[in-house]
């Protein structure tokens, strides 16, 4: 739907905009000092301002203007005090869910203001354009792919293709900025709606090897390498932590390595890793029924990962980037690991099994050693939905961050500030280590339910070889939203616009 979309950016005048939607942005301030001379000089009545507040994500469709305008609908879009990009984001993200509510498919979008809004937010045109194809792709989005229409076929029938066109009117003092900012803000959009449909196939559409061929495909297409081990391959290397997960499921593991080069000089090596359990039923230690499905939800990290690189790929970022993404299930069964084990990793570190449902950083812990043995990498992120924990911490808009040097913990939390995918640090003090201490091995995948997302961070740095570049991304509340929200519901492609931002800071 994304590559579909067509983005025209254009100098038109307002009037001569084909469209079924002209969209005309306005602040709280401009409400008062400009809205009602547009308003007036499109026919309408200024009394509809008296339902209009301009609050970021506010939207007010008007229909029957004058016949020169040649839009079909004007729709007065809020965006706040217009100082922040959030607001500009949200404000993309309202107008294009509801004018896929609409069934609307091409938008015009009156950004005349673009140089003002600038100045007033300390944002570069071009950030602002990319966000607001972000935000338009983001509110458009709908997983219906499984859907048949078979139960109702007239709605079927009638079904919004989606946002074909997306016109954006500017002045020419910014013109090329804002191209520039419309083609790079498509790349990361797509690359967030492929993370979105990965984390959105259910467990029987979803396996191991079907994220490994997903990395496959997008490397043969925009020009890295891809590398998957199968399950032979990983007994080889000796990943006991994979294949320990692995052993309750009916489908193979698979461990796959993306390998971006640029074709000039490279500025630094970044190794990204991804969590993949495709599906988490607990294990042994079987999770409570309800709404387990949404447990569909656990290979989030390595879906950001995946689209992070893609996107690296084809901005052409001068950096090295690697992806490295274990994936499996995680089910009972009489093969399926007991609480109680011992396994021994990649790094020959050996590990308690305390909790099967601790199953994440089991896998993590094997690719982080991978990493750090085989690359020398500068940083290493790792982006996974670990703990619970770390939802009841901070709830569902924000991850957690956990790391080991302040200089790149500071650059990542900016870096989710633009993005407008946050993050905020969390101890990792030596502590939290030792309540990960084991009787019998040399450490325990568990801590107990006291500062749960801690102590998985801790188990995690033991596995990083002394590496003094690394942050753990917990993921587990912002990268699906819970059907009971009442909005817009599943993958959000969380952890791709965030590790895009960091990736071009690095450029």
């Amino acid at each position: 739907m994304i590559e579909s979309m067509k983005i025209i950016v254009t100098k038109s005048d307002l009037q001569s905009v084909s469209a079924d939607l002209l969209v005309l942005p306005f602040s709280s301030i401009e409400l008062k000092t400009e809205a009602g001379k547009a308003l007036a000089e499109a026919g309408f009545d200024i009394q509809v301002l008296n339902d209009f507040k301009a609050e970021a994500g506010e939207i007010v469709v008007l229909y029957g203007g004058r016949t020169e305008y040649c839009a079909a609908r004007i729709a007065l879009l809020g965006i706040g005090e217009g100082k922040t990009i959030d607001d500009w984001r949200k404000a993309a993200v309202s107008f294009a869910s509801k004018a896929v509510d609409l069934k609307i498919e091409k938008i015009a979008v009156d950004c005349s203001g673009l140089e003002a809004l600038a100045a007033a937010t300390g944002q570069p045109v071009e950030t602002l354009v990319a966000a607001l194809v972000e935000g338009c792709c983001t509110g458009s989005y709908r997983f219906d792919r499984l859907k048949s229409g078979k139960l109702d076929k007239k709605s079927a029938g009638e079904k919004s293709k989606g946002i074909a066109e997306l016109l954006l009117r500017v002045d020419s003092g910014v013109y090329e900025e804002a191209e520039k900012g419309a083609s790079d803000g498509k790349i990361i959009a797509s690359c967030q709606k492929m993370a979105r449909d990965m984390v959105n196939l259910p467990g029987n559409h979803l396996h191991a090897g079907d994220i490994a061929k997903a990395a496959v495909d997008s490397g043969k297409k925009y020009g890295y390498e891809v590398t998957v081990f199968h399950k032979k391959e990983i007994e080889s290397l000796g990943m006991g932590g994979l294949l320990a997960v692995n052993k309750g499921s009916h489908h193979p593991p698979t461990f796959t390595v993306l390998d971006y080069k640029p074709k000039g000089k490279v500025k630094a090596v970044i190794a990204l890793v991804g969590k993949g359990v495709t599906f988490d039923s607990g294990g042994i230690s079987l999770k409570p029924s309800e709404n387990m499905g949404e447990m569909k939800s656990d290979m989030s990290g390595a879906a950001s990962v995946l689209g992070a690189v893609e996107a690296a790929a084809r901005l052409g970022l001068p950096l090295h980037v690697i992806g490295l993404i274990p994936a499996t299930d995680n089910m009972p069964g009489s093969k399926a690991q007991q609480p109680g084990d011992v396994i021994t990793t990649y790094s020959g570190i050996t590990v308690e099994v305390g909790n099967t449902d601790a199953e994440g950083r089991l896998i993590l812990a094997d690719a982080l050693s991978y990493a750090t043995e085989k690359y020398k990498t500068d940083v290493v992120v790792d982006v996974a939905t670990l703990t619970g924990a770390c939802i009841v911490s901070l709830g569902y808009a924000v991850a957690g961050l956990f790391c080991n040097n302040d200089k790149l913990a500071d650059e990542i939390y900016q870096a989710g500030q633009q993005s407008g995918e946050k993050v905020w640090r969390m101890p990792l003090w030596d502590l939290y280590g030792e309540q990960i201490k084991s009787d019998v091995a040399d450490v325990n995948n568990t801590g107990g339910r006291g500062a749960g997302s801690v102590t998985a961070a801790k188990f995690l740095e033991k596995f990083i070889d002394g590496h003094k570049n690394w942050a753990h991304i917990d993921i587990a509340g912002p990268s699906f939203i819970p059907k009971a929200s009442g909005k817009v519901n599943g993958g959000t492609g969380f952890g791709v616009a965030l590790l895009v931002e960091l990736l071009k800071k690095w450029s």
